[in-house]
């Protein structure tokens, strides 16, 4: 192992909930039905993929681009409400520490993940940051993390991902690379039974699980 490339929503941080209050006003604003969208089916997916699938859902008239900016303002005005996940600084700065590379590959949008960026310091222990605007195919298709290990300078096999979505998860696997599934009571019930290891804390993360999955 090289290197470790984190998602961020409900990885880094806990943001599932105010992405549903999000996503359920929106649509419902624009004339569509929350009670019949499976908000799981979309998670770890781009803001693209989602909204073009509820346009057409839905028959909504607001163009997907229109829509993608207005979630996009209101989750960055919401982001003070939005803490990081217990003890991922402190699991960050331990591999920082041990020499191994950083990435983030979020399908979130480069104005949200730029956001989080600097509200939390993260360019303090992340070495390469990747938004779903930088890739043409989201998850669960592998561009998004392969772009990220090409990125850091290192081989997808030398790489680990820990992602809390059955389509992260699907797209780390697809790309060569190790996975650990991280089990966030905020993200629903996600099938991770791809991952390597599945984990519901960093505390329960050791450094030595990690090496001993590259055994």
């Amino acid at each position: 192992m090289k290197g470790v490339i984190f998602d961020m929503d409900g990885v880094i941080i806990d943001s599932e909930p105010i992405h549903i209050k999000l996503e359920k006003e929106l649509l419902e604003e624009a004339g569509g039905d929350y009670s019949k969208v499976k908000h799981g089916d979309f998670m770890g997916t781009t803001d693209a993929q989602m909204w073009r699938t509820l346009k057409e859902q839905f028959n909504l008239a607001l163009p997907v681009e229109e829509l993608i900016n207005i979630k996009r303002e209101r989750f960055i005005e919401k982001l003070d409400q939005i803490p990081l996940v217990d003890n991922v600084l402190d699991f960050m700065a331990a591999l920082r520490e041990m020499g191994y590379k950083l990435g983030l590959a979020s399908s979130n949008n480069e104005s949200a993940v730029e956001a989080v960026k600097n509200k939390f310091g993260l360019a303090k222990y992340i070495d390469v940051f990747t938004n779903g605007e930088a890739v043409s195919r989201g998850k669960p298709d592998p561009e998004i993390f392969l772009t990220t290990a090409k990125q850091l300078g290192l081989k997808p096999e030398d790489c680990l991902v820990i992602e809390d979505t059955r389509n992260g998860v699907l797209a780390a696997k697809a790309a060569g690379m190790k996975c650990i599934g991280f089990r966030n009571k905020n993200s629903g019930v996600q099938d991770l039974s791809e991952a390597d290891l599945i984990v519901s804390s960093y505390q329960d993360l050791s450094l030595e699980d990690l090496s001993n999955l590259f055994k």
